[in-house]
């Protein structure tokens, strides 16, 4: 956690780590997929095979890398077997996406693969239950990724090494499954885990005071929005191009990804095909969801808006109640005469504003098109936490590059803002409303951050007693050669 300076690290150390714990990375990636799981679910004793270190590399960042065991079981937790060589492909894995390996042991990885195992042993136990429709979903998600970023599937399998389609679908599974298993067993464990302002008092009281985090500056901004509407024309343009795709899909059988990828504007699934998986807590607005949720599968719906524009949407598949889906999304083009206008009213808003006619907050109310933030004087909220903070050294870089220059009780000039997202540019106008440099954390100011890092603790807590409690009741077996790794759970037993 980076906002916590080097000197508090010796009592918040292991507050930190439960973003570690609470994580639920199976480091083993795609890449590495677990030759572990093709054997046999037997309790056997842990066997070594030795590769002396002139085989390694000499610049591995992973100083205890020295002697790799690349084969034989280096430790086993229930019914789960790890190998050797999962260790050095977790490491390989982690380099492979660009982490930074330099405190990373080989007892650490070791550590870390066994926790996940006995997660899914757990929940195994536990009748939580991972359903094959999820598993092969994400199979399904992850190939088609794949695809897109390497160009085919042949390419893919080349790329991976792996002789065909199916073998390699039958390792993300297992993958998968493991993953899926360990997630929803360690979310079953924290779930219910609730921190009350009593606590968060008494956590923050036995911090010594030379120990407190210290928070790096934040800002608090505001803006006034206003988003050029199109003429009713070119939004007929679009529905009828909309319409014309839908029956080219219906009546000549044409592909409807093949459509998405040459038509739509989205960014986010347009190489994708245009798809989705999604369910009802999936973040997309109200009105695309209602309408993806009234379709059957293998319907297509008719044109609708939204904030970004003019959809259509195709159900593939319906998953109980996840929703494989795929969409096309037109914007109606915004001539440049609506766009210098939008620029010209905020000009004179922020011309009100400055003359003293009526405030920020005022204006926003009034005449801000930006319905998430005009109900309260425009402040910007954050996705992190929904505070009305943002850490200037997390903030979102192009939010940072819009708001850098702009000085206390100074509005910005007109911006023009392009959505990411695949909607129509807009203008707008921002105000930094509070400042608050760098501080050693306060209570009363800092309680939402806080109430964060003691809900962590407490998470922790009780992740470290749930380990304790399943190591010593499950059985766990580890390779001589690893009995002395200083591991942070008691994996081997007296």
């Amino acid at each position: 956690m980076k906002l916590l300076k080097k000197k508090n690290l010796k009592f918040m150390n292991k507050v930190i780590k439960t973003g570690f714990s609470l994580s639920i990375l199976l480091l083993t990636g795609i890449m590495s997929a677990q030759e572990s799981e093709n054997l046999p679910d037997t309790q056997v004793e842990p066997q070594e095979v030795i590769v002396e270190e002139s085989m390694i590399s000499k610049n591995d960042s992973v100083n205890n890398f020295k002697r790799i065991k690349l084969d034989g079981i280096a430790a086993v937790v229930g019914d789960y077997v790890i190998l050797e060589s999962d260790i050095e492909k977790t490491l390989i894995d982690l380099k492979s996406q660009g982490a930074s390996t330099a405190d990373v042991t080989r007892c650490g990885l070791l550590g870390k693969l066994m926790e996940d195992r006995l997660y899914a042993h757990q929940a195994v136990q536990d009748s939580i239950l991972v359903s094959d429709d999820e598993v092969n979903a994400q199979g399904d998600r992850q190939l088609q990724q794949l695809v897109s970023q390497i160009g085919s599937m042949e390419k893919v399998l080349n790329y991976y090494k792996k002789d065909d389609e199916a073998s390699f679908r039958e390792e993300l599974y297992k993958i998968n499954k493991l993953r899926m298993l360990s997630e929803k067993m360690q979310n079953k464990i924290v779930s219910e885990i609730e921190i009350t302002p009593e606590e968060v008092r008494q956590f923050f009281n036995k911090i010594p005071e030379d120990e407190r985090p210290v928070f790096g500056a934040e800002l608090e901004i505001a803006q006034i929005v206003k988003q050029p509407k199109a003429s009713e024309e070119e939004k007929q343009k679009v529905i009828d191009k909309l319409n014309e795709i839908k029956a080219d899909i219906e009546e000549n059988d044409a592909s409807f990804s093949v459509k998405a990828i040459l038509y739509s504007q989205d960014p986010g699934s347009k190489s994708k095909g245009g798809f989705y998986s999604m369910t009802r807590e999936t973040p997309f607005v109200k009105e695309f969801k209602d309408v993806a949720f009234s379709l059957r599968e293998g319907e297509i719906s008719d044109p609708f808006e939204t904030d970004f524009g003019y959809h259509i949407i195709y159900v593939e598949k319906i998953r109980g109640r996840e929703l494989d889906l795929r969409h096309i999304l037109i914007s109606p083009e915004i001539s440049q005469k609506e766009l210098d206008d939008a620029k010209k009213e905020l000009d004179s808003i922020r011309k009100g504003v400055l003359d003293g006619k009526f405030t920020f907050a005022a204006a926003a109310l009034n005449f801000s098109d930006e319905k998430e933030t005009k109900f309260d004087g425009g402040l910007l909220r954050n996705p992190q936490d929904y505070s009305s903070r943002f850490e200037l050294t997390k903030m979102e870089p192009s939010l940072y590059n819009q708001v850098r220059d702009i000085k206390d009780n100074e509005i910005s000039m007109p911006i023009l803002e392009n959505d990411p997202r695949g909607g129509a540019p807009k203008y707008k106008i921002m105000k930094i409303t509070n400042r608050y440099d760098e501080h050693v954390a306060d209570f009363a100011k800092d309680y939402i951050k806080i109430q964060e890092l003691a809900l962590r603790e407490k998470q922790y807590n009780a992740i470290k007693k749930w380990m304790d409690e399943h190591i010593e009741d499950t059985y766990v077996s580890v390779n001589s050669a690893n009995k002395d790794c200083d591991f942070a759970n008691n994996w081997v037993k007296e």
